[in-house]
């Protein structure tokens, strides 16, 4: 939810919400395998990414848009099936929230480590300021990626019966340790340090999940993400592309953040009680920054020794105000069409968009994403 880019004029690429590639981009492009237990099938690190994926979806799908509308709809609670809540808390229930957790996090912890520290000396634990890398772009994901952490631990702990205020405090405080596994790490790590500024985005992200949840029983304020590709329009910049950002699609979309913008989108209705607007209908704000080839400046050195000086692309803020949906209000009566609309609900819908930038220039788009 989890990033990093330094190293000199080398930077080395470090991912928002917890994935990390295992390619030290200062030096080679090419994933390592990663084996975590001695002798088992060494198995490419893009792959175990893929499993630790397919690992939030399974826990995702089956409940988190039940539970979510829970959250966001009171009386929606009579399409759920009688005994999706129990009316004490389940000590099986229970006993499989936490065992998942805890997996999630130890899997978490060895496979970062196998596939990423293990290329880089230890040291004794350090900090390390990275608050004015990549025009913040990283910290917006951090907010993002917790924010989301928060939500999906929030509907498993609802799930298995604890109260809302318990499970609430429950998937707030997972969301921080699930993300200060990687903060952890870095402190021990000689290439990298704890980054203050991450945590700072880290607890943000969880509490404006908890604030809201405790406060109004609903999430009237929801993170959301888009992606665009930002056009890598020169050999050297391509390259430097495939360096920092990985080369797959799937790679990009998790650390591009040239091609990244972060939202936070307000719900019209459940702010403004007396208006007349659509439920569903959202007011976002967002944020994003391209012409980004080094985590400080536009200038690095490839793996062969040549410098690249490109400090003639300047490196833009972008602020947008568009319309939103939230997605978790349209009304259903299928648990599959609300856990898959629960879902999609961390993304920005395309819509019209307002812009205005860090060179002063305000710009209509038709549809931006």
């Amino acid at each position: 939810m989890v990033c990093i880019f330094r190293n000199g004029a080398s930077v080395t690429a470090k991912p928002f919400h917890g994935f990390r590639t295992a390619a030290s981009y200062t030096c080679k492009h090419s994933s390592p395998i990663l084996s975590i237990v001695p002798g088992a099938i060494p198995l490419p690190s893009i792959l175990i990414k893929k499993i630790w994926v397919a690992v939030l979806v399974i826990l995702y799908i089956p409940c988190m848009g039940q539970v979510t509308t829970d959250i966001a709809h009171d009386p929606d609670t009579a399409c759920l099936p009688p005994d999706f809540f129990p009316d004490k808390p389940s000590k099986k229930r229970i006993a499989l929230v936490a065992g998942a957790h805890a997996a999630l996090w130890a899997g978490s912890y060895i496979a970062l480590n196998e596939a990423w520290y293990a290329d880089y000396p230890k040291s004794s634990f350090h900090f390390f300021n990275d608050n004015k890398e990549w025009n913040q772009v990283d910290k917006a994901g951090h907010v993002w990626t917790t924010y989301q952490v928060s939500r999906l631990s929030t509907a498993l702990w609802r799930w298995s019966g604890c109260n809302r205020r318990t499970s609430t405090w429950l998937g707030g405080l997972s969301g921080i340790a699930y993300q200060s596994i990687i903060e952890i790490q870095d402190g021990f790590s000689s290439e990298w340090g704890f980054s203050w500024g991450d945590m700072a985005a880290n607890i943000t992200g969880a509490a404006l999940f908890v604030s809201q949840q405790l406060s109004w029983h609903e999430q009237r304020i929801v993170i959301k993400m888009s992606y665009w590709p930002y056009d890598y329009n020169t050999p050297d910049l391509l390259n430097r592309r495939n360096q920092l950002f990985g080369k797959s699609t799937a790679e990009r979309l998790l650390k591009d953040y040239n091609s990244q913008t972060f939202w936070i989108s307000a719900n019209l209705q459940s702010l403004l009680r007396d208006s007349q607007l659509p439920s569903w209908l959202n007011i976002a704000a967002g944020y994003k920054s391209e012409g980004m080839f080094g985590g400080f400046e536009n200038k690095w050195t490839d793996k062969e020794g040549n410098p690249f000086d490109r400090t003639d692309i300047p490196r833009v803020r972008r602020f947008f105000i568009a319309p939103d949906i939230d997605l978790t209000r349209i009304r259903t009566n299928s648990k599959w069409v609300r856990s898959l609309l629960s879902v999609l609900n961390t993304i920005k819908i395309p819509a019209p968009a307002l812009e205005l930038n860090s060179r002063g220039k305000l710009r209509v788009h038709a549809l931006f994403f």
